[in-house]
């Protein structure tokens, strides 16, 4: 194989016998000319995950035992990694073919580039591709990064963002008591060092479904993303249209769960509400 550079995956798992297969098989059949490294870090499992793994031994590294959440075990993974390139792609979600190869071509066109985010589509719990309205709006942003937007709203798409490991080392580790919002915390304290690149492509996949945190929790991870934006910087119209995003958010998603809601109950009823 050519080249220099390795990408690590890391994918914390809990409890995802439904979708982790997927997500498995997103990362080894990715067709690259470099060497690979997948770990997966399991905060002991007792449905079917383990099971699923084992399948998996020759072709991934895997732990299972207690963490303290999905930060413990994105940190151990990382530090166990031996890549240059860290991708993070959680155990519901999805690289999309030929992605890595994308990332490392990025890389090597951009030697001193320490971060980087591609495009992200959004899937239902069958794959298939929804809220395309969100990740056209996302994308603006994404091709345009600006350090103050991303103190207002986060949106880059966490399973199509990759890192130096020597960056996230410089950044600090994920902090153990943001759940909902770790992300957009590293995200900042990487962008306070340095602009990330952007790879004009889709690399990956983040689904919603009914178990998924960003959608029982969205209140809880928008105002503990307007805390890290306080935390970082109090100019306070920033801080005030960040409050006015967060509420304008909530409320949109409050709707379509809504709208949602009536589909599924019209087409139950025949048409009777």
């Amino acid at each position: 194989m050519s080249g220099q550079i390795m990408i690590s995956v890391i994918t914390p798992s809990f409890n995802q016998e439904v979708f982790i297969r997927r997500t498995i098989m997103s990362v080894v059949d990715q067709q690259v000319d470099f060497p690979v490294e997948y770990i997966i870090i399991d905060g002991g499992s007792t449905d079917k995950t383990l099971g699923i793994l084992e399948q998996y031994s020759g072709r991934l590294r895997w732990i299972s035992e207690k963490d303290s959440g999905q930060s413990d075990a994105l940190n151990k993974g990382i530090s166990l990694a031996t890549g240059e390139i860290i991708g993070w792609l959680n155990s519901d979600d999805l690289y999309l073919p030929g992605a890595l190869q994308k990332v490392k071509n990025y890389f090597d066109a951009n030697p001193g580039c320490q971060w980087a985010y591609g495009k992200c589509r959004i899937v239902d719990e069958q794959d298939s591709e929804i809220r395309r309205w969100l990740t056209n709006y996302k994308n603006f942003f994404l091709k345009y990064f600006n350090y103050n937007a991303l103190l207002l709203e986060n949106f880059i798409s966490q399973p199509a963002v990759f890192f130096k490991k020597s960056a996230f080392e410089d950044a600090g580790l994920l902090a153990l008591n943001l759940p909902y919002a770790l992300d957009y915390d590293l995200w900042i304290r990487l962008a306070k060092k340095t602009k990330p690149g952007y790879i004009d492509d889709y690399l990956a996949c983040f689904r919603v479904h009914q178990e998924a945190k960003s959608r029982l929790y969205s209140k809880k991870q928008f105002r503990e993303q307007y805390n890290i934006h306080k935390k970082y910087d109090k100019r306070v119209i920033l801080l005030v249209l960040h409050r006015i995003n967060m509420i304008r958010t909530i409320a949109g998603y409050w709707t379509i769960e809504q709208i949602n809601y009536y589909k599924k109950k019209w087409k139950k009823t025949g048409g009777q509400i």
